[in-house]
């Protein structure tokens, strides 16, 4: 049909067949060829049915030669009789050698990217030609397209279960391989690794407190304990504080260097030693920060797509965001503005394939109570956010509403939600000076 039109579809079929026969002529290949082909990046159907009866049959062990294949397609309702057959033996003919099979996989993945991308730029040119949205919108849709493509995945579509088992498996093989015992990136609180299994790709992750409770200090704990880590790049969204007075309090942690003397400058000989040893441990990590005020999710999300290596995103806080329509003071339009942005946020942890830590501020409901640690209901102009989020954190100091407690510094990090596991209380420490948060247990001097 495109040939018709005059349009040429961007396809290899040699290519293709000597992905086939390679699998046919040595089984060994069969796995090497699983780990970057799709059943999508055949253009031929009838490569693509033999195939996908090799992916099915390897999923579940199945011997797999041309026999099996072939009486598997009978029971799978693509065989056709008199040509498939006659089609295996050429596949097995025609294939050079099984030792080239990288390149040709590479070849039919280069030839669906092409396919792929012409796609993308038809849905655009229509999308622009029936002025659907705005010029903004259709550029936040032409860009979340053109980075599913980088990142070789589509946007929906349904999926053999098949495809998502052998994902699946692939990911406990390397966890087991490894010997890895936190799925997610470490927040370096171990006690609350232990109860949320750390940072996990796709999550959207909310730490909920009443201001200056201490929300953003941990925030930096975090970031910097993932950074160091896992190697990769955090980009952090500050929408109320400034870059430099962020990196001061990451500093002040990171040195144990009391914070009111770094802003001060007023630090002595060994003071300076430390801060010079912590300015080289977080100059070495990969972390970004943007402090527009004025951000909202589309273009946070714009700029992390463009991130190489990106393994975590965080934004202090959700309701100091714009909406992409701008501000609006309507207490129950914001109210619905918020639960999008939550909404947005989730999307933008799946989409990039990252945790995305958020912060919220509390409304003043708990300073009601008797017992002001934190529940779900206080999320301020909370709407869907509690719905949205996969783990959502309560911070909570008893010194913050008493200075005369018997232990100022003793906090708790209150998982009020957990979709892995178990909510409950996890106990930690305060330490005001630096601006920092520790596991109960750790003493400083």
């Amino acid at each position: 049909m495109d040939e018709l039109f005059g349009t040429r579809v961007p396809q290899s079929p040699q290519a293709e067949q000597a992905v086939i026969g390679s699998m046919l002529i040595d089984p060994a290949c069969i796995p090497i060829v699983l780990t970057d082909a799709k059943p999508e990046h055949f253009y031929q159907k009838a490569n693509r049915d033999i195939f996908e009866t090799i992916l099915s049959m390897f999923n579940f062990g199945q011997t797999i030669d041309p026999v099996t294949i072939m009486d598997r397609m009978k029971e799978r309702g693509v065989y056709q009789e008199g040509s498939t057959e006659a089609y295996i033996r050429e596949l097995i003919t025609i294939t050079p050698t099984a030792a080239n099979v990288t390149q040709y996989v590479a070849i039919i993945r280069d030839k669906s990217l092409q396919r792929d991308l012409g796609k993308v730029a038809g849905d655009i040119t229509q999308m622009v030609n029936e002025g659907l949205g705005s010029a903004d919108d259709m550029l936040e849709s032409a860009e979340r397209n053109i980075y599913a493509l980088r990142r070789d995945r589509t946007i929906g579509g349904l999926k053999p279960i098949s495809e998502i088992v052998q994902t699946v498996y692939n990911n406990l093989n390397r966890l087991a391989q490894e010997g890895e015992t936190l799925p997610g990136l470490p927040t370096g609180l171990v006690d609350l690794d232990s109860r949320i299994l750390g940072l996990n790709k796709g999550e959207l992750v909310l730490i909920a407190s009443r201001p200056g409770m201490g929300k953003t200090s941990i925030a930096m704990n975090i970031v910097m304990n993932a950074a160091k880590a896992s190697g990769k790049a955090v980009a952090v969204f500050s929408l109320e504080m400034s870059r430099e007075q962020l990196v001061s309090r990451i500093l002040s942690g990171e040195a144990r260097v009391d914070n009111k003397k770094l802003l001060k400058g007023n630090l002595s000989a060994e003071e300076w030693r430390k801060i010079v040893m912590a300015a080289a441990v977080v100059g070495a990590t990969n972390i970004l920060v943007d402090d527009n005020p004025t951000l909202s999710v589309a273009d946070m999300n714009a700029q992390c797509r463009r991130v190489q290596n990106l393994g975590l995103v965080v934004v202090d806080y959700l309701q100091l965001m714009q909406s992409a329509g701008g501000k609006q003071n309507n207490a129950e339009n914001r109210q619905q503005i918020v639960a999008d942005m939550s909404r947005m946020l989730k999307i933008m942890a799946k989409e990039l394939e990252v945790p995305v830590l958020c912060l919220s501020q509390l409304s003043r409901a708990n300073e009601a109570r008797s017992d002001k640690r934190p529940m779900l209901s206080d999320l301020r102009e909370s709407g869907a956010i509690e719905q949205d989020a996969d783990v959502v954190i309560g911070l909570y100091r008893e010194g913050y509403y008493n200075k005369e407690c018997e232990d100022p510094s003793a906090a708790e990090a209150i998982v009020l939600k957990n979709r892995k596991g178990e909510t409950g209380t996890v106990y930690l420490r305060f330490l005001s000076e630096f601006t920092t948060y520790v596991s109960a247990d750790r003493k400083h001097e």
